[in-house]
């Protein structure tokens, strides 16, 4: 052991300084809390978003806009996705069960087929939703629409 391998021993360093323990501490008096006002009381909490009397950032700035709550978010399914779905499994319908079982679409979850890819197979594809593109993609392949109704 030599001098600049020194070291004190685990955990006798590094600890926090213990506050309101009297003036040997270092930290007596008003336990740094400063003097007098709200913040030195004890049970003192501040409100979510208080700026010392300041007008708020959630006030201060602008709203607009409109959120609509009977809006439907559909889960985007691509045509894609059906022709591999298709060739995997050698279906020749698809609807929103078949798309749950294969981890497509969370349950309940609202489908709407969407346009992007090719399709080869001629697929009767019911969901809840599709676009024009997908339409055209479904039926130039020999397949069927069927729109399920939500509930």
């Amino acid at each position: 052991m030599k001098l600049h391998n020194l070291k004190p021993a685990a955990g006798s360093k590094g600890r926090e300084k213990r506050i309101g323990r009297g003036e040997g501490s270092g930290h007596g008096g008003t336990s740094t809390r400063g003097h007098k006002g709200a913040q030195a009381r004890s049970g003192y909490s501040r409100k979510i978003g208080f700026e010392g009397g300041q007008m708020p950032i959630q006030r201060r700035l602008p709203k607009f806009g409109f959120t609509n709550p009977n809006r439907v978010e559909y889960k985007g399914i691509n045509v894609s996705v059906l022709q591999e779905l298709a060739e995997k499994a050698n279906l020749a319908a698809i609807n929103p069960d078949i798309l749950r079982d294969a981890g497509y679409v969370a349950k309940n979850e609202p489908v709407k087929i969407l346009g992007n890819g090719d399709l080869k197979a001629g697929l009767e594809v019911a969901a809840h939703a599709f676009s024009k593109s997908a339409v055209e993609k479904i039926e130039a392949a020999g397949g069927k629409t069927v729109i399920i109704e939500q509930r």
